[in-house]
């Protein structure tokens, strides 16, 4: 391991000492939200720690078992146990340089998930349906709640837009790479010859902020509108004006919420949904200004942004930041996404790793 790496541990565990003498202060422990920001810290930090102290007894071990080496008598059994050791600290290493980078605090928390149409008509509605079934059962199995903020159906069935809050701690650091451009290949139901047709959708994942670290909204950028929220019929059909429809007037940005019965409910969900979308767009904003000859699997963060194909005649997906071919679109479109998300998240990780050795 790098001189540099084993300096930074060190850091890290005097770091460690000083965290522990802080959380035993009278006055910090009266201060509820510093004092869970350095019990957080505590805790990242004391995994850390018990690795690198790992580490370094097996350091100790090895340089132990290469002098016994020396030893006529004690050769093979040292020559053994030298092999183990250097199998620890093989894996050590590898675990030590993962707790080293660098953390996304949004990967903890809950997203919003955007599905558009985009090119393509009617089949494009259609396809940003079935992307949202997929994405709704994968949150099924992973027995997550999914709760819609907004829906605009397609003339003949799908959506042109959808918006639902994934609330589950966790969420956004999975599904972050699945925002971009989705494109399907395949034979529309309105299609008479048989033609293969083209469209595409848009996917936006953006990590869902706590009201706390709300951007300020001004009051007077804001113009809302009230209408009647459109239902199912009979019982459900919402006779009062409680869908609320949000422009945020300094950048046009506009957001609709009509899924529950009280305008204040709406409002509530409407501005969540303003707030990350700001938020979202200053980071970008942020990111664009940095240059890096690095490659960025997360992209520029631009919807046009062409991540993956879903091409049903062949039964194939392909994700195309990694160059990543299956054929088994059937398990994918039934929301069995792993496959998917977890070649990329330890793709994103080999570049982490890569970054991080240039750096260190």
């Amino acid at each position: 391991m790098k001189l540099s790496i084993v300096a930074k541990l060190e850091s890290l565990r005097e770091r460690l000492e000083e965290v522990k003498v802080l959380l035993g202060d009278s006055s910090i422990i009266f201060d509820q939200k510093r004092f869970r920001v350095l019990s957080k810290e505590y805790a990242q930090l004391s995994e850390v720690s018990s690795y690198f102290q790992r580490w370094r007894q097996v350091q100790k071990d090895i340089n132990m078992a290469e002098y016994l080496l020396q030893e006529p008598d004690m050769r093979e059994m040292a020559k053994d146990e030298l092999q183990s050791y250097r199998t620890q600290q093989e894996i050590l290493e590898q675990q030590l340089q993962l707790l080293l980078l660098p953390k996304d605090i949004n990967d903890e928390r809950g997203c919003f998930l955007e599905v558009r149409a985009g090119t393509g008509g009617n089949e494009a509605a259609l396809f940003a349906g079935v992307l949202f079934r997929m994405y709704s059962r994968f949150a099924e199995t992973n027995h997550w709640k999914l709760e819609i903020v907004s829906t605009s159906e397609g003339e003949h069935g799908g959506f042109k837009e959808v918006i639902a809050k994934v609330a589950h701690e966790g969420a956004y650091g999975v599904l972050k790479f699945e925002s971009g451009g989705h494109r399907v290949q395949r034979v529309p139901e309105t299609e008479s010859q048989g033609r293969i047709h083209t469209s595409a959708c848009t996917v936006a994942v953006i990590p869902e902020i706590p009201y706390a670290e709300m951007p300020e909204i001004n009051n007077g950028d804001l113009r809302i509108d009230t209408f009647r929220s459109s239902g199912a019929g009979g019982q459900h059909v919402n006779t009062t004006d409680s869908a609320i429809r949000i422009t945020h007037l300094p950048t046009g940005l506009v957001v609709e919420c009509q899924d529950e019965r009280s305008q204040h409910k709406n409002k509530a969900k409407a501005i969540a949904v303003l707030g990350a979308r700001l938020r979202a767009a200053e980071i970008q904003r942020r990111q664009q200004k940095e240059t890096s000859t690095r490659r960025n699997l997360l992209g520029s963060g631009d919807r046009s942004d062409r991540i993956r194909t879903y091409n049903f005649p062949q039964g194939r997906v392909t994700d195309h930041r990694i160059g990543l071919t299956i054929y088994r679109l059937e398990e994918v479109i039934e929301g069995k996404l792993d496959m998917l998300i977890q070649p990329i998240m330890q793709e994103h990780q080999a570049d982490q790793l890569a970054a991080l050795s240039e750096m260190l």
